[in-house]
């Protein structure tokens, strides 16, 4: 549980390292970004994988959780 929580703490604090959104967290990424993404292919490795996660938890409505995450745990 704990690795969990890690995980969301992080994921709630990662910034895009590219492009349009460089420098933006995650989570304040529109979801039409990502679904274009989904749709192209995401990158390879940690970014990719952080990408697809923060890609369901938008097409879930699932924002406020990883917003609140980034005010309680911030890096």
């Amino acid at each position: 549980m704990e690795g969990n929580k890690e995980a969301l703490i992080e994921l709630a604090n990662y910034k895009m390292p590219f492009g349009k959104y460089k420098g933006e967290y995650l989570i304040d990424i529109p979801e039409y970004y990502y679904t274009w993404f989904s749709q192209k292919g995401f990158p390879e490795g940690k970014l990719g994988f952080m990408m697809t996660q923060m890609h369901e938890i938008k097409i879930n409505g699932l924002e406020d959780i990883i917003k609140k995450i980034r005010r309680d745990f911030s890096r």
